[in-house]
């Protein structure tokens, strides 16, 4: 059996990467010269870990297999698909290699289960930030694997319909891109697998298809429903003549669009349609309109028509809802995803609300079992297999949708951000909020999920979820889980146990920003759509509302005074916290929490009327997600005071120098920028205050390119600095922008599917992959003292890329091993570690050994692991070595079964245990202050310094900290001695027991051996007490020796053992100090005894052994 320290030194890995890259830069220690590089490699293991949230947002569409109730298939708004096959309980992502996060459709062969399709770009389109796709993929293999199969082009894909017998026939209803007029949208049909795909049905170029519905009697006769809708920066227009009913029955030849005096009257807003699947002529046809009624329906297969309800809470909002379901039992008995689940019995004539799902999106009904059938919703996905006659199994999955992410500066630092359909957040970048429950992934505690809206909450399973760690290091068993120093399932940082540590609802709402004062992290500020804006203090729990004008929420924008959007900015300004700035069309700010603003700025846009409209269509929807012609983005310089940015959604770029006194439009200026681009981010350069970037959106007006701009001249001139950055894809286009706050010349854009780097301002690009999902990427930050990159995505929730000064101190790649200059460790309370980053050129071929060296150059630590070649990390805990273990190895006469016992069976050794008192598993916590690391590999070594900073919130001065190391170390050493001379006894002892058993019928050899282990024994119990070699938990006999009272006050003095709490963060008290001198007196007459034994007795009695045929009993050297 292995010892606790192979245990412990087992959990070392190093992990390893491409070395990288051309753009070199001098700062870290290498042992050879550098040969010039040829190529730039990406930093492959450079990975991101998943922060949370745990329970995430909109699942757009759902499918199941047709009579197997244990598979499902959820297609996230962005956040890619996830499979079931355990009836719902676990879901995990299927998708996350293909370039594409936005499912718009999910269908599965009724025939064929493995053959499943996905349509993606979500047809739920109501938001600016509503993601597009990239056309279909087909699985043959139950979504093992991928292939994408064209249409690139038709942006959004609402509906896939299969043949019920043949699944090389295939119907895909695409919306199309909504951005403008365009040939691929409408219906199209493939009879070949996906290979070669006809435009079956096209009604013009502003109109796409938004409901299909095939006939499972007669495949040829298909019902579509065809939405004619424009969305732009400023508006969303739905409806209009393009939006109609069509119907073949000729399987898509020839379609004709349908006309009846029971139809509404055009203009008509989307418009979804279903067959009854057992009765052919009952076709239904939800349509949005003004003021003409919302459900229609035929009971002759589609030749007549009559409204059969005019209730207009069947189709509010109509483009982010609008689904039928009809039941594949019954066809009197309709379900519409709305806002709320809305059910009738009598084909549509009356309506109840009918739980289930809140925000309601997608139905899928299997066609074998009318009783089964799946909800999703804003929240998630609801199943039923009884016709929800009891609770649905409710599926939450972490595909959060993050508007905004943001850092502190604590230690450890929060993040903070903003979810859709959730709100405000922040939690300690050490600790993922929660798992959710059904997610198919090992480790951790989760807890239950939140509820969802109109009745769709519930509890969850609280089934754990470990995060993406980039790199476990040398730890301990314990602290929160074994290995490592801080559970995750073992490994990895941490040493907070599963969270708690979050907390939500801090002001503001779903939408928007929130953002911590630097100064006081107690405050947090939060925006909110419609003009809403609060102010919270941790101290109080309590938000205040401290907009700076009436709410506009509903309003349309010509109608505000004031026009704020959705994600209206915020910032706080650098140089003084009190001061904070808010964007509408104008810039606000207060320099007093909220109680008064003033307005710094004229309007900042083209003032345009025609873009400043209400948005909606034939039925008005004012959120703010669609206000035009006003401030998107706020940015005050960090390195020049009074200097702020700002952006509009129109195009505009300005600035000040004297903190709203006079504004400079420099538009103009930006040569290459299309009009209409929405300013997303502007970066004002932490190194040069006349240097800012930009991004540019305008993938709202039908351009996906990538936009990203320069200025080193405050604006005179800008360089559109995309360079090789991907610009093929329809998600190429760039979200944010910002740069590296510890490199000069680096920095991150962030697409709507990726995220990169540059190392030269932005000349070659470089993907960040590993651990991030194809997700959008809105919003970059790096944490400034931890080198961490820290991401917000729209759809899988927050990432953090722990320590990147790899990629800051890129270098060609040395000829035997290069150590980069390491970011400082951090100590916190009881917890703490340093992360080291080594490049090797070539696998070498004995273990890579690591050392940790303290301020007099003595060696503290050292560890072993399997270097390769590229990047290695390793991780240091801040310990030191830790205690050396009792290995008790004889047979108490107490208890001659011992080793029968379960715990021990099997065993040739077994610890000491007793209840509330645990040996110890940590060595001291390192004190804050300068140290160095060593790596050693194939017999060439790199050193380089660094230092331990402590937490701020630890009161105690680091000199009362060293006082605590050091009296850690010294019971650290006087364990070892103790266990090593019990250990040391217990192997002599072990042998005269054996011995015993092997001379049982020799009385002479019996007494020698017994009088030598009397006397040994007699030397061990001065150690250790009698009672303590029983290894009983829970019995309470004698009073502490030498080791259990060493034990107890390592735990006491240091990181806590058991019942002891721990003290490590402060001086040693007083009594401490007295308790220790005490203990040592004792060790020292132990001390005394183990050494005349070991000086006397035993060599006599080796003297005399070999003449009575015993063995010499070894003495261990110390």
């Amino acid at each position: 059996m292995a010892s606790p320290l192979e245990v412990i030194m087992r959990t070392i890995r190093f992990i390893s990467a491409c070395a990288a890259s051309v753009l070199a830069v001098g700062a870290a220690a290498s042992l050879t010269a550098q040969p010039p590089a040829t190529s730039a490699q990406r930093p492959q293991e450079l990975a991101f870990r998943f922060m949370g949230p745990s329970v995430g947002n909109r699942i757009a569409s759902a499918a199941g297999v047709p009579g197997d109730p244990t598979v499902y298939y959820a297609g996230a708004a962005s956040g890619g698909i996830w499979k079931s096959t355990d009836s719902g309980a676990t879901f995990s992502p299927i998708f996350d290699n293909q370039p594409v996060a936005a499912i718009g459709a999910l269908a599965v062969a009724a025939s064929d289960p493995k053959t499943v399709w996905a349509g993606t770009g979500e047809a739920w389109a109501i938001r600016d930030s509503d993601m597009m796709g990239d056309g279909v993929y087909k699985s043959v293999d139950a979504g093992a694997t991928w292939t994408h199969l064209g249409l690139d082009e038709t942006g959004r894909i609402g509906r896939i319909i299969i043949h019920p017998t043949d699944t090389n026939i295939v119907y895909v209803c695409a919306e199309g891109r909504l951005t403008g007029p365009q040939q691929e949208k409408g219906v199209y049909k493939t009879t070949d697998g996906g290979r070669t795909w006809t435009r079956s049905l096209f009604a013009d170029p502003m109109t796409g298809c938004s409901g299909l519905t095939m006939d499972p009697k007669d495949p040829n006769v298909l019902f579509a429903g065809t939405w004619q809708v424009e969305m732009h920066t400023w508006g969303e227009l739905s409806g209009g003549p393009g939006s109609a009913i069509y119907v073949t029955r000729d399987g898509g030849a020839k379609w004709t669009k349908v006309t009846h005096p029971g139809l509404p009257t055009s203009p008509l807003g989307k418009i979804d349609v279903a067959i009854a699947p057992t009765d052919s002529s009952r076709v239904y046809a939800l349509i949005q309109t003004a003021d003409q009624g919302s459900l229609w329906r035929s009971d002759d297969g589609g030749a007549s028509w009559k409204r059969v309800s005019r209730d207009r809470a069947l189709i509010g909002r109509a483009g982010y809802y609008i689904r039928l379901g009809v039941s594949t039992g019954d066809p009197n008995e309709v379900l519409i995803a709305n806002s709320s689940l809305h059910k009738s019995t009598d084909g549509g004539v009356t309506f109840s609300p009918n739980g289930g799902c809140g925000d309601c999106h997608d139905i899928w009904w299997d066609p074998k079992n009318p009783d089964r059938y799946v909800l999703t919703d804003d929240g998630g996905m609801s199943i039923t297999t009884d016709h929800a006659r009891t609770a649905a199994t409710r599926v939450r999955l972490p595909i959060g949708q993050m508007y905004h992410v943001a850092v502190d500066n604590q230690m450890p630092y929060y993040i903070y951000g903003n979810m859709q359909d959730d709100g405000t957040m922040r939690g300690p970048s050490d600790t993922p909020e929660q798992a959710a429950n059904n997610v198919a992934q090992p480790g951790g505690a989760g807890r239950g999920g939140r509820g969802g809206g109109g009745g769709g909450g519930g509890g969850g399973r609280g089934r754990g979820q470990a995060p993406t760690l980039p790199d476990f290091g040398i730890g301990a068993s314990g602290l929160g889980g074994g290995g490592g120093f801080g559970g995750f399932g073992g490994g990895g940082f941490g040493g907070r146990g599963n969270a708690g540590q979050w907390e939500h609802n801090l002001g503001g709402c779903e939408s928007g920003f929130t953002l911590p004062d630097l100064t006081d992290p107690n405050v947090v500020w939060a925006s909110c759509y419609g003009n809403k804006l609060t102010r919270f203090d941790a101290r109080t729990r309590s938000p205040r509302s401290v907009a700076p004008w009436m709410i506009s929420l509903d309003s349309p924008p010509q109608d505000a005074k004031y026009r704020c959007h959705w994600t209206a900015p915020l910032a706080i300004d650098p140089f003084d916290h009190n001061t904070v700035y808010y964007g509408c069309q104008v810039i606000f700010a207060t320099s007093n929490a909220g109680q008064s603003w003033k307005v710094i700025s004229p309007d900042l846009s083209t003032q345009d009327p025609k873009y400043i409209v209400g948005s909606g269509g034939i039925v008005g929807d004012n959120l703010g997600q669609f206000y035009g012609e006003l401030v998107f983005s706020i940015a005050p310089s960090e390195i020049q005071k009074g200097l702020i940015w700002a952006g509009t959604n129109d195009g505009k770029v300005w600035y000040t120098r004297d903190g709203g006194g006079k504004w400079n439009d420099v538009t103009k200026n930006i040569a290459g920028m299309p009009a209409w681009s929405v300013i997303s981010k502007i970066e004002p350069s932490h190194f040069d205050p006349a240097t800012a970037y930009i991004a540019a959106d305008l993938h709202l007006m039908d351009n996906r390119s990538p936009f990203v701009f320069k200025t080193s001249d405050f604006g005179q001139t800008w360089t559109k600095i995309t360079g090789d950055l991907p610009s093929k894809h329809p998600l190429d286009y760039v979200r944010v922008v910002a740069e590296n706050p510890n490199r000069k010349g680096m920095i991150f854009a962030g697409t709507g599917h990726a995220l990169y780097y540059s190392m030269d301002d932005g000349g070659h690009w470089t993907q960040l992959q590993t651990g991030l999902p194809p997700a959008p990427v809105s919003w970059v930050v790096v944490q400034k003292q931890y080198h961490d990159l820290v991401v917000s995505t729209y759809g899988r929730g927050l990432y953090i890329m722990d320590d990147i000064t790899p990629l800051e101190q890129q270098t060609p790649a040395p000829t035997t091993v290069q150590l980069f200059v390491p970011r400082s460790g951090f100590r916190f309370a009881r917890s703490g570690r340093a992360q080291f980053n080594f490049t090797l050129s070539s696998a070498p071929a004995a273990p890579v050994k690591i050392e940790i060296l303290d301020a007099a150059n003595k060696v503290i630590r050292t560890f072993e692991g399997t270097g390769r070649a590229g990047l290695n990390r390793a991780t240091w805990d801040l310990r030191y070595d830790q205690p050396h273990y009792v290995a008790l190895r004889t047979t108490p006469p107490e208890n001659p079964d011992i080793w029968n016992e379960p715990r021990f069976r099997g065993r040739d050794t077994r610890p000491v245990t007793h209840w509330g008192l645990a040996q110890a598993q940590v060595g001291p916590l390192a004190a804050p202050g300068t140290y160095s690391v060593r790596v050693t590999a194939d017999g060439k070594s790199a050193s380089q310094p660094f230092e331990i900073v402590k937490d701020p919130k630890i009161a105690s001065p680091d000199a009362d900290l060293a006082a605590s190391t050091a009296m850690q170390i010294r019971i650290r050493d006087d364990i070892n001695e103790t266990s090593d001379s019990i250990n040391g006894i217990e192997v002599m002892r072990k042998t005269l027991e054996d011995q015993q058993k092997a001379n049982a019928g020799k009385p002479e050899v019996l007494k020698v051996l017994r009088e030598m282990d009397q006397k040994l024994g007699d030397v061990e119990y001065k150690f250790i007490e009698r009672a303590a070699v029983l290894s009983d938990d829970k019995y309470f006999q004698q009073a502490y020796k030498v080791y259990s009272n060493l034990i107890w006050l390592n735990g006491a003095v240091g990181t806590g053992a058991g019942d002891e709490a721990g003290g490590a963060d402060f001086r040693p008290t007083d009594t401490q100090v007295a308790v220790l001198a005490e203990i040592e007196k004792d060790l020292a007459v132990a001390r005394s005894d183990y050494k005349k034994v070991m000086d006397t007795d035993v060599p006599a009695f080796n003297k005399l052994a070999p003449g009575r045929g015993l063995p010499v009993l070894a003495i261990e050297k110390k």
